[in-house]
């Protein structure tokens, strides 16, 4: 039986895996709290309540519940939502080496960050970033959307040619900006467009997870719309798919996960461009195993590398997304190499 079909052997042994690194991602840091306290805690505010749970473990407490729990919820967030966008993204363009960028969601993004720092809006309330970011990924969007729509040609080649004409110019403009603003203003940019977890709190996740809970689960039903796209477009309409309509919804559903989890943890690369394609490899190319297995793996791989950059050069942290950079940039030359010797580009 081929490997792609033992699902239920997959979810054991994905879900077996998350389970023992939320633990151990709660577990270990600069304060080592042993597994068994940390469940403890939780069992006592089940039962007894945080008031009594916080005088029995005020250590665990003060450390799990206020700092590592929602770092580890935003680690979770963001790395569904990207690998999620990452995997439509893939199976709309029918490119497994596609990503989310090209809908030009970083670089708008970015420009909004951009905006809210020389702005001074992110000094006076560090949630005005995470808004910022959020409204010119998805005004990015939005203009590129329309732009291309307007063509009589083929949707998803236009929808790549106005994401890097508009990246090219969000990403001029946004240099502009920098170039007149103060320094500390480059360097709370700079630090930000590292992408990272540290420092996330429960009020960073108040407003993006509903939408990424929604858009994920609408995702999820449309697996088989990915399919069948898969297929072709004739193939598609002739089945009684709406193509333009389908294509539209899913390109939305992508740039709101994309948005959202940049909203939490700032634009962490390679996550939508290299889980998908490693778990297709895995579970194979339909979308009703794709989409769910490249969100868990998503949240693997992101707590993993949170993890490593908390530990590599404790007590300094490095940032999340210097290491999905590095670990993906290595991947992807390994990958060109590979194909470079088989004499093809896939």
């Amino acid at each position: 039986m081929p490997f792609y079909r033992l699902t239920s052997v997959q979810i054991i042994i994905s879900v077996s895996l998350f389970i023992g690194l939320f633990l151990a991602y709660l577990s270990l840091g600069a304060v080592h709290i042993p597994i068994i306290d940390i469940l403890s805690m939780f069992k006592s505010y089940l039962m007894n309540g945080s008031e009594l749970a916080t005088k029995e473990y005020p250590l665990a407490s003060a450390i799990v519940m206020h700092i590592r729990l929602p770092r580890a919820c935003a680690a979770i967030l963001a790395g569904g939502a990207l690998a999620l966008a990452g995997a439509c993204t893939q199976g709309l363009f029918k490119n497994p080496l596609a990503s989310p960028d090209v809908l030009g969601v970083s670089s708008g993004s970015s420009f909004g960050a951009v905006i809210a720092i020389v702005s001074g809006f992110s000094f006076m309330n560090p949630m005005w970033l995470p808004i910022f970011t959020t409204v010119g990924a998805l005004a990015a969007s939005a203009f590129i959307y329309v732009l291309a729509s307007r063509s009589s040609s083929s949707q998803i080649l236009f929808l790549i040619l106005t994401g890097l004409a508009l990246s090219s110019l969000l990403g001029g403009a946004r240099m502009g900006l920098l170039l007149m603003a103060q320094q500390y203003e480059v360097s709370q940019f700079v630090f930000w467009a590292m992408g990272g977890l540290d420092g996330r709190m429960w009020q960073h996740l108040l407003w993006p997870t509903p939408v990424i809970i929604i858009v994920s689960i609408l995702l999820l039903k449309e697996s088989r719309a990915l399919n069948l796209l898969a297929l072709g477009e004739e193939s598609a309409h002739g089945m009684g798919l709406n193509v333009k309509q389908t294509r539209f919804k899913l390109l939305m559903f992508a740039t709101l996960l994309t948005a959202m989890s940049i909203a939490i943890a700032g634009p962490i690369g390679f996550i939508g461009l290299m889980v998908p394609h490693l778990v297709r490899l895995l579970v194979g190319p339909a979308h009703e195993k794709l989409l769910p297995f490249s969100a868990i793996f998503g949240v693997i791989f992101l707590l993993v590398c949170d993890l490593l950059g908390r530990w590599i050069i404790a007590p300094n942290e490095l940032k999340a997304g210097i290491i999905t950079s590095f670990i993906g940039g290595c991947y992807f030359i390994g990958l060109i190499i590979r194909f470079q010797r088989k004499g093809r580009l896939a």
